[in-house]
């Protein structure tokens, strides 16, 4: 990912040179108070130098005036950003720790526990709000962090009855890269990542996106009642623009995608890890070139889910479902009437195909729901799945709720085996009053 990056801390702006996506930066820091001391310079490039346990450890035993140091210091970042330890040393290292030595690190480095994997989700907020708040209030903020800070602020307004919002990722470097949770990460039964495709950036598509998020969220809640037993209360959806998405220029290659696979199993590990003795139901919901992306991750062979739903995919190198690290039986995938994407495997294998052996939802009808005689309108074209209203969000609250039972028992087989096309009945619409009213 191209990284123009800007570091911002809470006391901080630290300007950055363009690089490619892992390279590490070189950052020219304006000195702060008891920062400039050549014992902190060399504490700073001992940290530097360390990894895994090692670079943990450092962390916790560094004077505050390193950690904030260490905190500007662009290798520091990118070790916490782009090659962190292991989300279970991470949350093992974080229990450890006594409650003075969290508040130190989360108030005097908070771009790195911000979005260190392994740290509970809460902190992570506190500690991103701070270097939002830091980054927003610097007047001399380049106009294009300015912009991205501007949209993320905005993703995390609410309106008083709206759920908690949780800023988990800020990375400002380059165009950025941002996750925000609708709903606790630390305490929900039931946690559904949302992973886009190509054309999402911070600056341009993070509102929305996390509208979307919301928008899942309120489906899954209003379908809760009728959700699989899990451990723990409530729902979570996660926006995550956790990568850098193609555009024009390179959406025909995969080297976006696997550098989002990683990014992607770190995050579901996180989540693991985080939760480990009341894990959620997790489950991954993704769009466009995000299946893709999450279907690499999940045929690494590092990471597993509870559920996967695909919607307008472009196929990818993985052959088959039992490939992936997902149940048997519950993955999903839809493809929209007149969605120019799903199907075409330009990828590799189009996952919609029977052979694939992933349940095919119901969304290839007209877009009128009275012509088909169905409570939900079918989603129309490449960006229609996670409206409000569509059978294709409906769909995904189920899935993500554990009951894909209803969802796969509600369909039949086409006549073509191989088009895999699935008719739906009305004993899998558990309806809301709203849903009988007419939608935009």
């Amino acid at each position: 990912m191209p990284v123009s990056a800007v570091v911002t801390s809470t006391r901080v702006t630290s300007s950055r040179q363009d690089v490619t996506e892992g390279s590490r930066v070189r950052v020219d820091v304006p000195s702060r108070p008891g920062t400039d001391g050549s014992g902190t310079i060399a504490a700073v490039d001992l940290l530097a130098g360390a990894s895994g346990q090692r670079w943990l450890d450092g962390l916790a035993t560094s004077t505050p005036v390193t950690l904030r140091a260490a905190d500007d210091d662009s290798r520091i970042a990118a070790t916490a950003m782009d090659e962190p330890p292991s989300t279970n040393l991470v949350a093992n290292w974080w229990a450890a720790l006594s409650p003075e030595a969290r508040t130190s690190l989360a108030d005097d480095a908070p771009v790195v526990i911000g979005n260190l994997d392994g740290v509970p989700y809460h902190v992570r907020d506190l500690a991103n709000r701070a270097v939002l708040a830091t980054g927003l209030a610097d007047p001399t903020a380049p106009t294009a962090l300015a912009a991205m800070l501007g949209q993320v602020r905005q993703s995390l307004e609410q309106a008083p009855d709206d759920p908690r919002k949780y800023l988990v990722t800020l990375d400002t470097r380059g165009t950025g890269r941002c996750a925000i949770s609708v709903g606790d990460l630390d305490t929900a039964g039931d946690v559904s990542v949302v992973v886009p495709g190509i054309f999402f950036s911070v600056n341009g598509q993070m509102v929305d996106f996390t509208a979307t998020a919301g928008d899942v969220y309120r489906e899954q809640a209003t379908l809760a009642p009728v959700a699989a037993p899990a451990d723990g209360p409530g729902v979570a959806v996660l926006a995550w623009m956790g990568y850098r998405t193609p555009g024009i220029a390179d959406f025909m290659s995969l080297d976006l995608a696997h550098v989002g696979a990683d990014r992607l199993v770190r995050t579901l590990d996180g989540v693991r890890s985080v939760r480990n003795e009341h894990e959620p139901r997790l489950g991954v919901v993704a769009h466009s070139y995000g299946s893709t992306t999450a279907m690499i991750a999940l045929s690494s062979g590092r990471t597993r889910v509870d559920s996967l739903t695909m919607l307008g995919s472009p196929g990818s190198a993985v052959a088959s479902a039992d490939e992936l690290g997902v149940p048997r039986g519950e993955v999903y995938v839809g493809g929209a009437h007149w969605d120019p994407v799903a199907g075409t495997g330009f990828f590799g294998t189009d996952p919609g195909r029977a052979a694939f052996g992933a349940a095919k939802l119901d969304l290839a009808g007209g877009s009128d729901p009275a012509d088909a005689g169905d409570v939900f309108r079918q989603p129309f074209g490449h960006n229609d799945y996670l409206k409000p209203g569509t059978a294709s969000l409906h769909d995904v609250a189920l899935i993500a709720l554990g009951r894909g039972d209803l969802v796969r028992s509600g369909h039949g087989s086409g006549d073509d085996p191989d088009d895999g096309v699935v008719q739906a009945s009305p004993d899998m619409y558990l309806v809301r009053p709203q849903d009988l009213q007419p939608r935009d």
